[in-house]
């Protein structure tokens, strides 16, 4: 049975205080052995963790205890394994980076649709539907009819919107993203220029796929995320993805039949701009993953540096019984 909770969250509102937030959020998520990221800026906080049922329970009731982050939005699935390495809780100019510091999405947001909604309204032809996540999530799966911005990051979205959104040709526009924080902001920038009629679906794909059956769903293929899942099925499943260590792009199973695909190291998208001095410390990175792994440890992460710890100590330890040993053999032989 999946015990491990997996938790994105995320909500936009004024945190003037957010540098004072970072050591107790860190405190608190290392207490109760939370693994994952959470961005704190002016406009929020961001995130995905994963833990124990108790601990994120605990790390809701621990944030929502904060009168500004009461609203929170999560969204959660179960997972067998730890998808996270590290704890960490970063500060940040924008908790989803769009370069664009102007707009509030707090304030002046679009209209929330419920994913039980959903169909009915990007059913509807007057609806310009569009995926603002990036080019490669688009490639795993997306939403029947939605247009792909082919943007490499989400700082590119502001310029697809200026050069192909229209105010007076495309009345009704509904946007979508993984979780509901970059659709969010989306819909704040398209009020700014002059679009009235702005949708996006509440709590993202991933309520999406939580919420409504399989067979009556219009979601197709699988969705990216952003931790060692890769992606994850409609059932919020760890799907059939693979991800490329060295250019982080998601692997599919034709993928690992190219010749270009050697695991750890290349697949098709990056083979050919990798030289052998890449090649050769990507697969000794590799090696020394499958050598931890044999040892039941782990190469990377907070639980690496956990063990290279108990190493040192341990060393340190030894010298000092030696050190020990040795005075008290000098000892004896002036005796």
């Amino acid at each position: 049975m999946s015990d491990i909770v997996v938790c994105a969250l995320y909500r936009f509102v004024r945190l003037e205080d957010f540098h004072d937030l970072r050591e107790p959020l860190l405190a608190t998520l290392k207490q109760h052995r939370i693994r994952g990221t959470l961005l704190l800026a002016h406009e929020g906080i961001n995130g995905t963790v994963a833990g124990s049922r108790v601990a994120i329970d605990t790390l809701l009731d621990w944030l929502r205890a904060d009168a500004r982050l009461a609203g929170i939005d999560w969204k959660e699935s179960l997972t067998d394994e730890m998808p996270f390495r590290r704890t960490r809780v970063k500060l940040k100019r924008e908790i989803v980076t769009m370069g664009v510091t102007d707009i509030d999405p707090s304030r002046d947001a679009g209209q929330y649709v419920e994913p039980a909604d959903w169909n009915a309204l990007i059913s509807d032809p007057d609806v310009l539907l569009v995926d603002t996540r990036n080019d490669y999530e688009f490639g795993v799966g997306t939403f029947s009819r939605a247009v792909n911005p082919e943007t490499a990051t989400f700082r590119e979205f502001p310029a697809f919107v200026e050069s192909q959104l229209d105010s007076g040709k495309h009345r009704k526009v509904a946007m979508f993203c993984t979780g509901g924080i970059r659709c969010e902001k989306s819909t704040a920038f398209l009020k700014q220029q002059g679009f009235d009629e702005v949708y996006h679906l509440k709590g993202g794909i991933l309520k999406y796929l939580e919420e409504v059956s399989e067979p009556d769903s219009l979601w197709e293929g699988e969705c990216f995320v952003f931790d060692e899942r890769v992606t994850v099925n409609h059932r919020l499943e760890p799907g059939q993805y693979a991800q490329c260590h060295a250019c982080r792009m998601p692997v599919s199973v034709a993928d690992r039949q190219s010749e270009h695909y050697e695991a750890g190291v290349s697949c098709p998208h990056c083979h050919d701009g990798l030289d052998e001095v890449r090649k050769t410390r990507l697969r000794e990175r590799e090696k020394q993953i499958r050598l931890a792994r044999a040892r039941g440890e782990s190469h990377l992460g907070d639980d690496a540096a956990d063990t290279e710890k108990m190493r040192r100590a341990a060393k340190r330890q030894a010298k000092d019984r030696q050190r020990l040993r040795n005075v008290q053999q000098g000892k004896l032989a002036e005796n």
